[in-house]
C-alpha cells in the first residue's frame, strides 16, 4: 500500500500596499489629465470669448456700446428687430440663401460624377485630368476675374446679378472634385463590380451603391461649398456691386457698418445674424462633416 504525501496548500499572499512607484504613476496621470483639459479649456475660451463679446455688445444700448463696459446694464433685444427692419437687409438674406443653396446643389450634382469617374474608371489620360484638376485648385480667382467679368457682362449681360457666380458651379468645382475623389478611392471596388454583375449600369451603380456609401464625403463638400458661398465677399463685390438688390449679407454688411458707424450695438447684432446660419448648420452637421474629412484618404 502506497501512501501519498499531500503538499501543503499555498495561501494567497496578503495585498501589499501600493508602493511609491504606483503613487507616482497616479500623480502623473492626474497631472496629465489636468494639463490636457486646462489646455482644451483655454483654447475653447480663446474661440468662444469673441462670440460672447459680440453677443453682449449687440444687446447694449447705443451709449453703453461706445463705453468700455463688458456687461449690459439692460438687455435691448429690440436691436435685432431694428436690424431686420433695415431697408435691404431681408433682401440680402434672401440673396445669400439663394446663392448658398443653389451653389451647393449645383456643385454637388456636378462634382460627384466627375469624382466617381476619376476614382473608379480606367481610361487614357486619367492622371492628366487629375493633374489639371489640381492645377485649377492652385489658380487664384483674381487671375481670371477680368476676362470672366467681360464674358458675363458683354456676352451674357448678367452683370449686376449673382448668376455669374452660380452658373459656373453647375460645371464642377476643383476642390470638391479632388476631395470627393479621394473619399471614393476608399470604397472597395468589389461593391461596384458586384453591382455590375447584377446588371446595374454605371449611372445606376453611382446612384444606388456609390452615393449612399459616400454620404459623409458628399456632406463634407456640401458644407464646404455652403460656407464658401455664404461668406463670399469677393464675388458679389465684382458682379453685384452696382445693383443693391443683388447684394448678399457678406457684402451688404459692409454698407450696414458704414451707415451705422457709431452704433456698435446694431453692427454687432447684424454681424451675429450673418454668422448665425453658418454656426447652426455646422452644429447640426458637424458629425457628418468630421467623418467625411477624416475618412478622406490620400490614396492616389
Amino acid at each position: 500500500m502506497t501512501t501519498t504525501t499531500l503538499a501543503p496548500r499555498r495561501t494567497a499572499a496578503p495585498d501589499r500596499p501600493a508602493g511609491p512607484r504606483a503613487a507616482a504613476h497616479r500623480r502623473t496621470r492626474v497631472l496629465h489629465w489636468i494639463a490636457v483639459h486646462s489646455l482644451a479649456l483655454a483654447l475653447a475660451l480663446f474661440f468662444v470669448l469673441p462670440f460672447v463679446f459680440v453677443f453682449l455688445t449687440s444687446v447694449m444700448s447705443d451709449g453703453q456700446a461706445m463705453s468700455g463696459d463688458l456687461w449690459p446694464d439692460s438687455w435691448h433685444w429690440s436691436n435685432y428687430t431694428t436690424v431686420f427692419h433695415t431697408p435691404g437687409f431681408l433682401g440680402w438674406w434672401r440673396n445669400s440663401l439663394m446663392y448658398a443653396l443653389l451653389g451647393t446643389v449645383f456643385t454637388v450634382c456636378s462634382s460627384v460624377p466627375v469624382a466617381y469617374a476619376l476614382a473608379k474608371f480606367r481610361f487614357r489620360g486619367r492622371r492628366t485630368a487629375m493633374i489639371l484638376v489640381i492645377t485649377t485648385m492652385m489658380l487664384p480667382p483674381q487671375v481670371i476675374i477680368i476676362p470672366m467679368y467681360l464674358v458675363w457682362a458683354q456676352q451674357f449681360h448678367l452683370s449686376g446679378s449673382l448668376w455669374p457666380l452660380i452658373i459656373p458651379m453647375a460645371f464642377g468645382d476643383a476642390y470638391s472634385i479632388f476631395l470627393l475623389r479621394q473619399f471614393l478611392l476608399t470604397i472597395p471596388q468589389e461593391y461596384i463590380e458586384s453591382a455590375k454583375v447584377d446588371g446595374c449600369g454605371e449611372f445606376r451603380t453611382l446612384l444606388k451603391i456609390v452615393v449612399p456609401m459616400a454620404k459623409p464625403g458628399i456632406a463634407a463638400i456640401a458644407l464646404f461649398q455652403f460656407f464658401y458661398c455664404w461668406n463670399d465677399y469677393f464675388g458679389p463685390q465684382i458682379y453685384a456691386a452696382q445693383n443693391p438688390g443683388a447684394w448678399t449679407l457678406s457684402y451688404g454688411l459692409e454698407s450696414f457698418k458704414s451707415a451705422h458707424a457709431v452704433n456698435w450695438n446694431l453692427t454687432m447684432a447684424a454681424t451675429l445674424l450673418v454668422m448665425a446660419p453658418v454656426i447652426i448648420v455646422f452644429f447640426f452637421a458637424q458629425k457628418a462633416f468630421v467623418e467625411g474629412v477624416t475618412l478622406t484618404g490620400v490614396k492616389g
